[in-house]
């Protein structure tokens, strides 16, 4: 009689088991059947691909609303929860996308998470300053001037920008002029942030350790720089104009460029006038002594490596060979830059 109870005893846990078995099995199946159907394409037979546009900022909620609304999908509702179910939250990217009624509703949802975004390419020259290129890009029509204008006062994380106030002039010198391309529809500290990005590229670590053997911080290494870039344009008369602003500096000479008494115009003169070199600014070097108080615009690589590596000379002045030339003539002493400053003179219109 025991023996019989106990046999009762081992059999039932095993039926309830393959019972439990069977219950789950039939129940994924119905799940597996029940997601296909919810995972229908809105109207399989219409293969037509219209751009389905997601802007930036847009919720999970109103790009379920718009396919509806397209008839992308027959269920915005499904759609959210699908989203969630499956891990797409957060991950849908702003873009153009080429999205068909014969999609099935997770072809959808993958396929937002890989956005077609048109590129523009803009070049900002050499020698522009932040203004300057504000206005370049406002004119590309691909930001907003005085938005541009006001993200050059946020915080930006690299170790070479200075510790000092942030106006719009902190990042004068460091967006580097480049060719550069961007997705259409970037925004104003995205394209700043890219700029920084190929200064910090380019500014290689030896140059860190060449500034420290010159006695410089990285801010007057490009404000020096600077002063290269707006003082020549010729190529070869770079590291030339770099040994003369070193030399005055060693002794205590004002540097006395023109370039700093431009910077303080919001449109270049075309001649600095005598009564111009009475203004009051730390910037206008005939008046203070030493470099100014930041760069002058943003160099190019040539003209900071000029800046690191300065020809070894003498010179202590140089002065336009001719009206209309962007050629110097270089002097050691200020009888020889007298005369070369003459044969200017004389060539004037």
């Amino acid at each position: 009689m025991s023996r019989a109870r106990n046999k009762r005893r081992t059999k039932e846990p095993k039926r309830f088991a393959g019972l439990l078995i069977a219950f789950i099995l039939i129940a994924a199946g119905a799940g597996a059947i029940g997601v296909r159907q919810y995972d229908k394409a809105a109207d399989p037979g219409d293969p037509t691909a219209y751009e389905f546009v997601v802007e930036r900022g847009m919720s999970t909620k109103a790009i379920a609303r718009a396919l509806q609304e397209k008839g992308l999908i027959k269920n915005a509702s499904l759609f959210l929860q699908k989203t969630k179910w499956q891990g797409y939250d957060g991950r849908y990217q702003a873009g153009s996308f080429q999205l068909s009624p014969s999609m099935a509703m997770s072809e959808i949802m993958q396929a937002l998470t890989h956005a077609r975004r048109d590129t523009v390419r803009f070049t900002v020259p050499e020698g522009y300053t932040v203004r300057e290129t504000a206005a370049l890009l406002a004119e590309k029509e691909l930001v907003d001037e005085q938005a541009f204008l006001q993200c050059l006062t946020e915080e930006y994380d690299y170790g070479f920008l200075p510790d000092i106030e942030r106006t719009v002039d902190r990042l004068e010198g460091y967006l580097f002029p480049d060719t550069y391309e961007i997705f259409a529809g970037a925004g104003e500290r995205e394209i700043i942030e890219k700029m920084l990005a190929r200064f910090d590229d380019v500014f290689l670590p030896e140059y860190y350790s060449r500034a420290d053997e010159l006695g410089h911080s990285v801010h007057e290494m490009i404000t020096i720089a600077s002063l290269i870039e707006k003082e020549t344009r010729a190529p070869h008369e770079r590291k030339l104009v770099s040994s003369v602003l070193y030399n005055r500096l060693a002794i205590r000479m004002n540097l006395r460029f023109d370039s700093t008494i431009q910077y303080l115009f919001d449109e270049p003169k075309e001649r600095v006038l005598y009564k111009d070199l009475e203004i009051d600014s730390p910037y206008n070097t005939y008046m203070y002594e030493g470099l100014p108080p930041g760069p002058i615009a943003s160099p190019g690589k040539d003209c900071i490596v000029a800046a690191l590596y300065p020809e070894d000379t003498d010179y202590l002045y140089f002065v336009v060979k001719t009206y209309g030339s962007i050629e110097h003539n270089f002097a050691v002493t200020e009888q020889e830059f007298n005369r070369y400053k003459k044969i200017y003179i004389d060539s004037l219109p």
